[in-house]
């Protein structure tokens, strides 16, 4: 490399197909953050798993249990793209837990959870329509 040549910069390679911030997802091929957080939220069972850990560590089995209807792989499958875009991990027991980022999904599951009731209220009521 002469003094004129800048290192180039090699983008990190991800095997899988997990939505994260820099690298293209559906709606966006620039892999705005946003763009990437909606798409991994929106995947099937990914909120229903955060929801599901947001008061404490669960294990597999538990989490499954948790879940109804959710295949074994499936469960696999989420877990593995939530760990590597940082939302989940293994606590010190082995089971599945939120990250300081995943924590930090709390306050808006806990407004959509807020908002989801009194949406129920609304419809029990006949308020809508």
């Amino acid at each position: 490399m002469t003094k004129t040549e800048k290192p180039v910069k090699i983008p990190q390679v991800h095997a899988s197909n997990t939505p994260l911030p820099g690298r293209p997802v559906k709606g966006s091929e620039s892999g705005r953050p946003i763009m990437a957080a909606l798409n991994l939220l929106s995947r099937r069972w990914v909120l229903r798993i955060i929801w599901e850990l947001r008061e404490e560590p669960r294990g597999f089995r538990e989490m499954q249990a948790l879940c109804d209807r959710m295949s074994p792989n499936t469960l696999s499958t989420r877990l593995g793209e939530l760990k590597e875009a940082g939302i989940i991990e293994h606590d010190e027991t082995g089971a599945w837990a939120l990250t300081v980022l995943g924590r930090k999904l709390s306050p808006a599951l806990k407004a959509m959870a807020e908002w989801s009731g009194e949406w129920a209220a609304a419809v029990d009521r006949g308020d809508i329509g």
